[in-house]
């Protein structure tokens, strides 16, 4: 399958004086593609609708003057009818049969037009069993089986995150499109190679941010981009699980951040519908005190977080790792003109009416897979719709990577007392080429004590503008790589999303 290169209204040619700022959609420059995120993916559709509408009456008024010209449209409308039918079917891979796995390939098996034919994992009986269930023809217990399967067009990684980055940028040397759950990487510069693996090979990359599908999350979001309540002014998410995990879990998990708060962090972003600047974050525990002798914020049980946006929205979440009460996962949006907020998922709908008590008969749902499985599914479907139609994915790499910057910009700022930008997690990265990126405190390109200011610049070899963060460069036109250069400043190879990268840059 072919990417086809897409123009739409909004592309963003980044020429000296643009406006960068702003999420409206992706830039990926090999090939270039224009991708919409899926809240106005509808807009599309009407556009491509009225398109077909316009079709149909321009060949219906030229049959009724010809009856040759009617049977020639009716003719040429059934052999359109049979090359659709004819089209051949999306071949996929599943890595990893476990939670996860098993509600995406359930999911798969019943989208139009996708087939799954090999499975993976681990223990093979799991595998085994899975393809059994599901019809699937071959597993196996080698993840570079599904990928380097002749038959696999696309692949679906869900497999522990330490494998995500590696078995993406395999996936994109096998030339397979790629669906992962979150994260892409559990290290920043990781992240940014398997990105550009992606946009390098020209294949599809969609992240499992399953929030984002959530019938109560999307009607909030279609109520913010409908003026339902105004101009948004304050933005609150909460997260609070049933029960803290246990301590093997926290312990190198990256902390309170990273593993749990990521998600409401990225649905600030999603409602907010644009970038945001700065965050200041704070930890404690109070539940379970085993936790408390572990480095940074893996010793936090309880979290808050100000993310500012720009035009003085402000986002507040909270979330905990102990609620007595269920799974609390709800979010708020006051506007000028009124307010829209989601309230927890239930098992049904009963209501107990006593002398001493009036309200739900049974708890909300105590278990992530029991409340998202609707997300879950509908992602799934979602990125099968797109392999299908050879359209955008509605949750891109960079909206991955983006969620990831804030995760780990809110673990600075509690670490460090103070508001971070996010533009200072992003200077962090430094790539010599598009697949090669480590951290600058691990990089010997910059030694201590050189006295040079270090300027992040973001290239992309297909790059005609260049910006820094004080000002806008001339035109570059070719590929700077020389050593004399890179002593006085810090150059990093990227083909995400500059619009949000650039945008942090300028602030």
């Amino acid at each position: 399958m072919e990417l086809r290169r897409r123009a739409y209204p909004d592309s963003i040619d980044f020429g000296i004086g643009d406006n960068l700022h702003g999420i409206g959609c992706e830039l990926r420059y090999t090939p270039s593609i224009i991708a919409i995120p899926h809240p106005f993916e509808s807009n599309l559709k009407m556009v491509r609708f009225g398109s077909v509408i316009v079709c149909l009456v321009a060949v219906k008024s030229a049959a009724s003057f010809a009856p040759s010209l009617r049977h020639a449209a009716h003719s040429s409308a059934i052999q359109m009818t049979i090359a659709t039918e004819a089209k051949a079917p999306i071949k996929v891979g599943v890595i990893g049969c476990g939670r996860i796995g098993i509600v995406h390939l359930g999911a798969i098996n019943k989208a139009p037009g996708v087939i799954p034919v090999i499975v993976s994992n681990p223990t093979v009986s799991k595998a085994e069993s899975a393809a059994k269930t599901y019809g699937v023809p071959k597993f196996t217990s080698d993840a570079m089986e599904v990928i380097t399967d002749p038959e696999v067009d696309a692949v679906w990684i869900c497999s522990p995150s330490q494998f995500h980055a590696d078995q993406i940028k395999a996936c994109a040397a096998n030339g397979k499109h790629v669906f992962c759950e979150k994260p892409i990487a559990t290290d920043l510069a990781e992240t940014v190679e398997a990105i550009n693996a992606c946009n390098e090979a020209g294949v599809k990359l969609m992240i499992g941010l399953q929030r984002r599908f959530d019938p109560n999350f999307l009607r909030v979001k279609t109520a913010i981009q409908n003026k339902e309540v105004g101009d948004t002014i304050i933005i609150k998410t909460c997260s609070r699980d049933p029960s803290p995990p246990p301590y093997e879990y926290v312990k190198g998990g990256g902390g309170i951040f990273n593993d749990m708060a990521v998600h409401d962090l990225d649905m600030t972003r999603f409602l907010a519908g644009t970038d945001p600047i700065e965050i200041l974050a704070v930890g404690s525990c109070h539940i379970d005190k085993s936790i408390e002798d572990l480095p940074g914020s893996e010793a936090f049980d309880t979290a808050s977080c100000i993310v500012r946006y720009p035009g003085g929205v402000n986002a507040m979440v909270d979330v905990c790792r102990q609620s007595s009460y269920g799974y609390d996962q709800r979010a708020e949006v006051l506007g000028t003109a009124g307010m829209i907020a989601t309230d927890n998922v239930y098992p049904n709908t009963a209501k107990i009416y006593k002398q001493d008590y009036t309200g739900n008969a049974d708890m909300p749902f105590d278990f992530f897979l029991s409340r998202y499985f609707e997300a879950y599914v509908t992602e799934t479907e979602a990125f099968c719709k797109s392999l299908v139609e050879d359209s955008p994915v509605p949750c891109t790499g960079t909206d991955g990577l983006v969620a990831l910057v804030m995760s780990l910009a809110a673990d600075k700022s509690a670490a460090e007392g103070r508001w971070v930008k996010f533009s200072e997690i992003i200077e962090q990265v430094y790539c010599t080429n598009p697949t090669e990126c480590s951290l600058l405190a691990s990089s010997d390109a910059f030694p201590e004590g050189s006295g040079q200011r270090r300027i992040s610049r973001i290239w992309v070899k297909s790059l005609r503008r260049m910006l820094t963060r004080r000002r806008r460069a001339a035109a570059a036109l070719s590929w700077i790589s020389s050593r004399s250069w890179l002593e006085s400043s810090s150059m990093a190879f990227f083909r995400v999303d500059t619009t949000t990268l650039f945008s942090w840059l300028k602030r």
